[in-house]
């Protein structure tokens, strides 16, 4: 009896040490990051393909839907909270990832990449960090918009339940107020707004006339141009909107017209804790957040503005003429985020069955 005890003892111990080491050994491999990706496949292959072709590491990327953009991940993420199967977040807006760090799902890393962000864009505890921003924007039909009154013309928007669009509804609920952003909205319904499930298709409308105008951001903006459409487009100000006399116009000539922040919206990129590959995911972090994705995503049709310290004669034009923006734009903040704590309950109702 004795010895099928210490038997057992023993099979136990060894069970128990192998466990671990099996622990251990997926913390510190280094041969896969797997990443949660909300940024568009189109723009972000590229980056994960050189950080592969750089480092040796190998990348099982997860996408978002276009419908569901950062939401989906987010809500992923917390789903596996006490199992975690990702090991980098790399989101395209920052609410999401804020909403996270404060539920403690998201690791302390402060390094390369981290440093090099100015601190405005990072977080304090190291929990994530920002990196090539786009901006929201009007963007409007030549064709159309010129001649039209925005309060009659049709205009679009992306339903403001997912990414940029919700990040853009939460800061002009911080800025006006629940009761006016509510006003608003219901105007720009009465008025027959074009919803659409994401700011591609909200470039689509107005790039082919079916709408005059529409709110989206720069990468999609510039898609359009590159495609020779006949659009034009202006950093979106918070205040453009007149939301306090309860009108639902939205046109470039009066976001232009003002000094108003913007609405800059950066990348994030976030370490899960308990990511199963740790040292693989932080080398990740690092290397997203270095000048080289930068400048890369800056030269990519999205046009991403750095904003981190880069040679800007390496930027495209566009993108130079860009970067005085990212000095006027509206902090993203705990402010926002207490905001989107009360616009995510309303548009869900909102947006209920649809």
């Amino acid at each position: 009896m004795q010895r099928i005890r210490a038997l057992v003892a023993v099979v136990t111990l060894i069970a128990v040490v192998l466990g671990l080491w099996a622990i251990t050994w997926r913390r510190t491999d280094t041969s896969v990051v797997v990443v949660y990706c909300a940024h568009d496949a189109v723009y972000a292959d590229g980056v994960l393909k050189d950080f592969t072709a750089k480092t040796g590491i190998a990348v099982s990327v997860r996408y978002d839907t276009e419908a569901t953009k950062s939401l989906g991940l987010v809500e992923r993420l917390m789903a596996e909270a006490s199992a975690p199967q990702c090991d980098v977040f790399w989101n395209n807006e920052q609410l999401g990832t804020m909403d996270l760090a404060r539920r403690g799902m998201l690791a302390d890393y402060r390094g390369a990449g981290w440093t090099r962000i100015p601190p405005r864009f990072r977080d304090a505890d190291g929990h994530w960090t920002g990196f090539a921003a786009r901006m929201r924007v009007v963007i409007e039909n030549t064709g159309i918009a010129t001649a039209a009154d925005h309060r009659a013309a049709q205009g679009a928007i992306a339903k403001p339940l997912y990414g940029t669009t919700l990040t853009h509804y939460c800061a002009l609920w911080a800025r006006f107020g629940g009761d006016a952003v509510k006003r608003w909205h219901a105007a720009l319904r009465a008025q027959g707004v074009h919803e659409v499930d994401g700011n591609a298709l909200v470039r689509v409308a107005v790039a082919d006339g079916v709408c005059a105008w529409g709110l989206t951001d720069t990468d999609d903006a510039y898609e359009a141009l590159d495609g020779g459409k006949p659009v034009r487009m202006v950093p979106a100000r918070v205040a453009l909107i007149g939301l306090d006399a309860g009108s639902a116009a939205v046109s470039a000539s009066a976001a232009a017209a003002t000094d108003d922040p913007v609405v800059v919206i950066p990348n994030t990129v976030a370490v899960i804790s308990g990511a199963p590959h740790l040292a693989a995911a932080q080398r990740l972090a690092d290397f997203l957040a270095s000048a080289d994705t930068e400048i890369a995503l800056a030269k990519s049709g999205s046009r991403q503005v750095p904003l981190g310290p880069v040679d800007a004669a390496q930027l495209p034009a566009e993108v130079v003429g860009l970067l005085p923006y990212v000095a006027q734009s509206m902090p993203i903040d705990a402010r926002l985020l207490a905001a989107r704590d009360e616009v995510l309950p309303w548009l869900k109702a909102e947006y209920a069955g649809q």
